[in-house]
């Protein structure tokens, strides 16, 4: 029973930084993206908690989509109904700096107006 209990605190322990990370990625963002084509969209995105280390994320970029994203180190990942996920860099200013379409499409998320 002992070493369970010290396993479940380790846990805790290794849960608390992806948590805190967690933290700083949730909230409203500014969106700007290329499509594969070049084309240029913009809108916005709402990241949303959905566990200790899963998100929910909204984008509403002319048309509206929704996927569940993962947190590993400074990487999100979403899937999002495609063929491939989106993946995110979050950056030490709060930026999130993404590919999707298997790297064809581009993606910013910034919390200020551009």
């Amino acid at each position: 029973m002992v070493r369970l209990t010290a396993i479940a605190m380790a846990a805790l322990f290794v849960a608390a930084p992806i948590a805190q990370a967690q933290q700083h990625i949730l909230g409203d963002y500014y969106a700007y993206g290329r499509n594969a084509d070049g084309t240029a969209y913009s809108g916005t995105v709402e990241i949303l908690p959905n566990g200790p280390n899963q998100v929910i994320v909204n984008w509403s970029v002319g048309s509206s989509y929704s996927g569940i994203g993962t947190l590993s180190g400074d990487v999100l990942t979403v899937e999002w109904g495609a063929n491939h996920p989106a993946f995110y860099i979050v950056m030490s200013d709060g930026e999130l700096h993404g590919t999707w379409g298997d790297g064809e499409g581009l993606e910013l998320l910034s919390r200020n107006p551009r």
